[in-house]
């Protein structure tokens, strides 16, 4: 894997929306394992479907932080889910990672998710903090130093848009982005 100078050369200063395009086709690793981004959402503190919305907290301190660093929240008191911070610090918003294409680790995401099949690895956001051993402990952490790597994506990759998904509000606001026509989505896009 070619690791890549600036955090996969994306600018995290920029718009959730904006970085969560650029993050697809990108290679996501935690201590080595991970795979390609198929599928993010973002979120900003204008979004009353985001953490931020109501301002900072000690939960979501970090996403209230520096840019191109994670954010790890638990959701439904069950699952372990991963943000990649953007816009500038104060600022809070970020890009939720929903799927993965398993490349990096099969072994052991297999072991830690107790399935078999490579699209069940990580085809949500709590299977892909299951899968690559996301906890509170990642939270803050930068994403350009270990345990984390990111590496460039490969040419230009062909993106879904459409409505979030699994949230109560905001639900018409078309920031989830996916690599069109992906088996390792966590849903298909609806068509048109």
């Amino acid at each position: 894997m070619h690791a890549v100078t600036r955090l996969a050369d994306i600018d995290f200063h920029a718009d959730s929306s904006v970085v969560a395009r650029c993050l697809i086709g990108v290679t996501l690793l935690v201590d080595g394992v991970g795979g390609r981004i198929v599928e993010v959402e973002a979120y900003d503190k204008g979004d009353p479907a985001s953490h931020c919305y109501a301002g900072q907290t000690v939960r979501n301190a970090s996403m209230f932080g520096e840019p191109g660093r994670a954010y790890v929240y638990r959701s439904y008191g069950i699952h372990w889910c991963l943000n990649l911070v953007c816009r500038e610090s104060g600022h809070g918003a970020g890009v939720l990672i929903r799927a993965l294409e398993p490349t990096h680790g099969l072994d052991i995401m297999r072991a830690r998710r107790g399935v078999e099949n490579a699209r069940l690895l990580c085809s949500g956001p709590g299977r892909v903090g299951e899968a690559l051993g996301i906890d509170r402990g990642l939270d803050g952490l930068r994403l350009d130093r270990p345990p984390f790597g990111l590496a460039a994506r490969e040419g230009e990759p062909d993106i879904a848009i459409g409505p979030r998904i699994g949230i109560s509000k905001a639900r018409d606001v078309p920031w989830r982005f996916g690599m069109a026509g992906s088996r390792f989505l966590s849903r298909p896009f609806p068509r048109g």
